[in-house]
């Protein structure tokens, strides 16, 4: 099973994010806050009983997710969609960590230390 981020069950968001990552100096807690701009989920046709209830971050472990998520409109048109997600110890830190090495090998994306 490949690494998806999702917004409605069932429907990959294909739009790449940019991701940035901070953690605590004793390790124990992160955030990490995904932007994406222009995200695909705004043109995707979908029916009436389907909605954004959270970001959901899908590998072969299973599935974390957050339900902190805000959009930004310009001109009344979806621009920005930004969803932050919350590791609230060690072991949710390592999670991330593992779920963010497959969708990045799979979108090709790299890891930038500040």
């Amino acid at each position: 099973m490949k690494a998806v981020i999702q917004f409605i069950k069932g429907i990959e968001e294909t739009t790449i994010p940019i991701i940035n990552i901070t953690r605590s100096t004793d390790g124990s807690t992160g955030t990490a806050t995904f932007t994406f701009e222009d995200a695909s989920i705004f043109y995707t046709i979908v029916s009436p009983e389907s909605e954004i209830t959270g970001m959901f971050l899908i590998d072969k472990e299973g599935t974390l997710s957050t339900r902190d998520i805000n959009a930004k409109f310009i001109q009344g048109k979806p621009k920005t969609l930004q969803a932050i997600y919350i590791m609230k110890n060690a072991e949710a830190w390592d999670r991330f960590m593992r779920f963010m090495e497959r969708y990045s090998d799979e979108n090709d994306l790299t890891f930038i230390r500040a």
